[in-house]
């Protein structure tokens, strides 16, 4: 997945130079990890690999203790996964969430996962999301939720969560999306405890 990127070997030169790009890239662990065959039909198996996704990141030093996935919501079938890759890529937008949404766009080759002529479509993410992740949560197309640990776990570890409130969660909720908070806390909550314990960056707290 590209986009724009000033060479390191050209200061000051533009992003739009010919042949700058950004490269989105997963950790190489992950297809140790994941099973891209089998179907995730309950909601258990779905936030199961997430938080086993923010678990092999911190146990491999590869980022921030959150990870994600998309599946279809009826086959159970998986989309795409995410971690969060911000210090690993130097790129403060790579929350697992908006990691997993850009995997799971490209392969559907459309912008939006509620396109015409797809099925509906749930995230399971590790963490409540950001502000920044809650926004592209909506914009995404998913139309399910799943979320482990909270808001309130990740801000207890320093980590800065922007502003979401009540009422942003009630605006997805009005919007269509169904939102399951809390599922599976203690388990997820667990990565955070071994994230802190490793002396984890707390990058953006």
């Amino acid at each position: 997945m590209t986009a724009s990127r000033i060479p390191e070997d050209a200061p000051g030169a533009s992003p739009t130079a010919a042949g700058a790009s950004v490269q989105v890239t997963l950790p190489d662990w992950i297809d140790d990890v994941v099973d891209w065959e089998r179907p995730y039909r309950t909601d258990e198996e779905r936030m199961r690999l997430a938080i086993a996704l923010s678990r092999e990141n911190v146990a491999r030093d590869t980022g921030g203790p959150f990870g994600a996935a998309i599946f279809e919501e009826a086959s159970g079938r998986l989309v795409a996964v995410g971690v969060n890759s911000v210090v690993r890529l130097n790129n403060s937008t790579l929350h697992a969430e908006m990691v997993a949404f850009q995997f799971a766009q490209a392969r559907r080759a459309t912008f939006s996962l509620s396109a015409e002529g797809l099925p509906t479509h749930t995230l399971a993410t590790s963490c409540d999301p950001c502000a920044m992740c809650l926004g592209a949560t909506l914009w995404s197309g998913v139309r399910r939720v799943l979320c482990g640990a909270t808001r309130d776990d990740a801000m207890l570890l320093q980590f800065d969560e922007g502003p979401v409130f009540a009422s942003s969660w009630a605006y997805l909720k009005r919007k269509g999306l169904e939102v399951r908070r809390g599922f599976l806390r203690e388990e997820a909550v667990e990565v955070f405890e071994l994230y802190r314990q490793r002396g984890g960056a707390i990058y953006n707290g």
